[in-house]
């Protein structure tokens, strides 16, 4: 699962999954031991991280929303990937 970016301990990752378990566009984010999946919306599809790194993630991915969606077509069509700038 390709790393889109890394920022403050947080690993985020993409892949595609067409017919897969989520069913929408989404990112699974990592920090230590705790996972978290959410759609590009916002939505909480499972798990969850610390409520700092939330609180970050959340303002990452509102910064990064047509990338993150560009993102997503591209893996869906199997055209590879971008990174996405960190939060500084």
């Amino acid at each position: 699962m390709p790393a889109l970016s890394m920022f403050f301990g947080i690993i985020v990752r993409m892949q595609s999954e067409k017919g897969g378990k989520h069913n929408k566009p989404h990112i699974h984010a990592l920090y230590g031991d705790e996972e978290v999946v959410m759609g590009i919306d916002g939505e909480i599809l499972e798990g969850i991280l610390p409520n700092k790194q939330m609180k970050l993630l959340i303002a990452w991915m509102a910064i990064h929303e047509d990338e993150l969606r560009a993102n997503w077509e591209l893996l869906s069509n199997g055209e590879g990937y971008f990174k996405i700038e960190p939060l500084h």
